[in-house]
């Protein structure tokens, strides 16, 4: 897989060139804007092949990686050459967390080379040095068959107490200029190798006293607009291929005050101030909606609609809550039936649809 030029394809290029099949229905629409995690860690696995068969048809537009589904890394490069021949012409996207340090996938117990976390690689590296790290393990990841890395990290370390983000050394310091700096170094080399990226996490992890794992965190007392800063400056200059809209809350971003919505599931937020004030246009993807921050507050369904009407275009599902392969099919089905009857919220699977088509027309 590689990546086709630093920019993003304008879409109505992307519009034009794209051939007849893809004038989709609603439903290949809303399976366009599901990525799961699935069980099994070899392509013999039944669960593998059940979820090889919903990217065959339609039904997911990605897979997502967990530990659990690493056995070998032949059996992970058999495993996503079967997910891309199952869709040729439209490629799921294979996603995994590959930051380095403790949040990896892809460890050296499997024989894959491990790289330092971005805490340890803003202390001992140059930009450039980094550049040339990423790339290297772009490289690697691509050859595995993976197209999308779930990074980097561009939270500001703000508060040395944080226990998600500095407790594993996940941000690369405090300076939004540095931030910036060697997340373009990620990005870079990233796209050398052929792998996409997403910025995470929105609007800001890296201040909260909590970890939206665990439940609802509030970040209206922490945050500070020197958080967007490293989304500004890469979205300024072509270098996002994707954002992941966190599970993060602020009262002042709130559309009432009855409303405890997280930037996941705000207009607020991926409406008005990354789209809208960052410039932003393109694919937005949700932190793990089963993260208890969404589990424990929304409903399946009012998550799911609200996370499309705030303008996200993924639905991120782990699916290790209550793990079933009829997951994907549940969330489809919510979608599908909420455009049948709101010709806005088709709308909004459509604008959807078209950016994700725009990302993965990237991918060859």
């Amino acid at each position: 897989m590689h990546i086709i030029g630093a920019a993003l394809v304008g879409l109505a290029m992307v519009l034009a060139s794209s051939a007849a099949p893809f004038a989709a229905t609603l439903d290949e629409m809303a399976g366009q804007m599901i990525l799961v995690g699935f069980r099994g860690d070899g392509p013999a696995d039944a669960s593998v092949k059940a979820v090889t068969k919903l990217i065959a048809q339609g039904r997911i537009g990605g897979v997502m990686y967990l530990k659990t589904n690493v056995k070998s890394l032949a059996a992970v490069r058999a495993m996503n050459k079967g997910f891309l021949a199952a869709s040729p012409d439209l490629p799921p996207f294979i996603a995994l967390d590959q930051e380095g340090g403790s949040i990896e996938r892809l460890t050296r117990d499997v024989g894959f080379a491990e790289i330092p976390s971005a805490r340890a690689v803003a202390a001992t590296m140059s930009p450039d040095e980094a550049e040339r790290l990423y790339t290297n393990l772009a490289g690697r990841l691509a050859h595995l068959g993976f197209n999308l890395n779930f990074g980097p990290v561009v939270d500001l370390e703000i508060n040395p107490d944080n226990p998600i983000i500095a407790r594993y050394g996940r941000a690369y310091g405090k300076s939004a200029q540095v931030v910036a700096e060697f997340a373009e170094a990620f990005v870079k080399g990233h796209r050398a190798g052929g792998v996409l990226t997403a910025l995470k996490h929105f609007p800001g992890h890296g201040s909260s006293r909590a970890d939206s794992h665990e439940g609802f965190v509030d970040i209206t007392a922490t945050w500070r607009r020197s958080e967007l800063e490293p989304y500004r400056t890469l979205i300024a200059d072509g270098l996002v291929d994707m954002v992941m809209a966190g599970h993060l809350y602020h009262a002042d971003f709130a559309q009432g005050r009855q409303d405890k919505a997280p930037a996941s599931l705000s207009p607020v937020w991926v409406g008005q101030v990354l789209r809208d004030q960052l410039g932003f246009s393109g694919v937005v993807v949700t932190d793990d909606m089963e993260m208890k921050a969404i589990r424990s507050n929304f409903s399946f369904k009012e998550a799911i609609e609200r996370a499309v009407i705030a303008g996200d275009d993924i639905l991120l599902y782990s699916n290790t809550a209550d793990y079933h392969i009829g997951l994907a099919d549940e969330i489809r089905a919510v979608l599908v039936a909420r455009a049948k009857a709101d010709p806005a919220f088709a709308a909004r699977l459509k604008q959807s649809y078209e950016r994700i088509l725009a990302l993965k027309n990237r991918l060859d």
